[in-house]
C-alpha cells in the first residue's frame, strides 16, 4: 500500500484552542471581536513599518479589496505576474478589468522588471492609458525585485499591490514582504506559513486607508441609524473564531519561518552532488526568503 506524502501540513501550536475557546465563552462567534482585534495587532507588530492590517476571509479577498480601494474599475488594465496561482489574477476580473500578464525572470521566478516596463509602454501605446495597478507576486516566499518594480511603477504613476500570500516572514532589503508596495495581501490558507484554517489580510499604508478597506469588507454600510449603501460592499471580514487560531499561530511564527529555511538548506545540501540539479536560493544578501 502506497503511503501518501502530503504537500504542506498545517502545524498547530499550543495556544490555538485557548484563543478559540475565548470566542465561544464570550459569544464572539461572528466576523468581529477581540480575537480579530488581537490578531491584527500581532500582525501589525510583526510586519512593522507603521503599517495597518485588516484581517479578511481570504488572501483573494485581500487582493480584491486592494484593487477596490485603488480604484480599479471595469475596462481598466492591471499588470499581473504570469507565473503564479490563479487567485492573483481572478480579482482583476471581479472588477471587470483586464489582466496584462508579465513574464518572470530567472533569479527569483518573479516579475521581470524589464518585462514590466516593456508591458507598461506597450499598453500605453495601444490604449493611450497606463495600467491601473501592478500585482507582483513573492512566489513560494521568494521576494520579487521590489526596488526595481517600485521605481518603475513610480515613474509611470502606477500603484503596486503586492501578492505576499506565500511570503509572511520573507524580507527584501530588510523590509517585510507585503510592506514595500502601496498595499500587500497575505494568506492564511492551510498550506501557508501560518493558518487560520482559511483567511487573509491586507496590509495598508495608514489608518485612513485601513478604515476604507474595513468599510468595503463589511458591506459598505454608511454610518446611519438604518441600512443605507452608496457603494457595492463585500462580506470579507475574518471570523473571530478563525482569528483565534491565528493568534495562536503567531506565537510560533518565528519557529515556522526558521523551519522553512532549515528545510531549504537540507534540500540544498542533499541535492548538491546531483548533476544538472540546482536549488533556488536567495540571489543576493538583500533577499531573505
Amino acid at each position: 500500500m502506497m503511503e501518501m506524502i502530503k504537500l504542506s501540513l498545517p502545524h498547530i501550536g499550543t495556544t490555538e484552542i485557548e484563543w478559540v475557546n475565548k470566542a465561544f465563552v464570550g459569544d464572539w462567534v461572528v466576523p468581529l471581536g477581540p480575537n480579530v482585534d488581537e490578531f491584527e495587532r500581532r500582525l501589525e507588530n510583526y510586519v512593522g513599518d507603521n503599517k495597518e492590517v485588516v484581517a479578511l476571509s481570504a488572501g483573494t479577498a485581500a487582493l480584491h479589496l486592494g484593487l477596490v480601494v485603488l480604484g480599479v474599475e471595469a475596462g481598466d488594465e492591471v499588470i499581473c505576474q504570469a507565473l503564479t496561482f490563479s487567485a492573483s489574477a481572478n480579482p482583476i476580473c471581479y472588477q471587470g478589468a483586464h489582466p496584462v500578464f508579465v513574464d518572470s525572470e530567472p533569479d527569483t521566478y518573479n516579475m521581470s522588471p524589464a518585462a514590466l516596463e516593456e508591458a507598461i509602454v506597450a499598453r500605453h501605446r495601444v490604449t493611450g492609458r497606463y495600467p491601473k495597478a501592478i500585482i507582483p507576486v513573492h512566489l513560494y516566499g521568494m521576494p520579487a525585485k521590489m526596488n526595481e518594480i517600485v521605481e518603475i511603477a513610480a515613474h509611470y504613476g502606477i500603484p503596486v499591490l503586492e501578492d505576499a500570500a506565500e511570503a509572511l516572514g520573507s524580507e527584501y532589503h530588510g523590509k517585510k514582504c507585503g510592506t514595500i508596495g502601496n498595499y500587500g495581501a497575505l494568506s492564511f490558507n492551510g498550506n501557508k506559513i501560518i493558518t487560520t484554517s482559511g483567511g487573509g489580510a491586507l496590509i495598508c499604508p495608514d489608518e485612513e486607508s485601513a478604515r476604507r478597506v474595513l468599510f468595503f469588507a463589511t458591506q459598505a454600510r454608511e454610518n446611519r441609524p438604518y441600512y443605507y449603501h452608496e457603494h457595492i460592499g463585500y462580506n470579507y471580514r475574518l471570523s473571530n473564531v478563525s482569528a483565534g487560531v491565528g493568534c495562536g499561530q503567531m506565537d510560533v511564527l518565528p519557529e515556522r519561518v526558521a523551519r522553512r529555511r532549515a528545510i531549504h538548506q537540507l534540500y540544498k545540501e542533499g541535492l548538491s552532488n546531483l548533476a544538472g540539479v540546482t536549488v533556488q536560493c536567495n540571489p543576493t544578501e538583500e533577499f531573505d526568503s
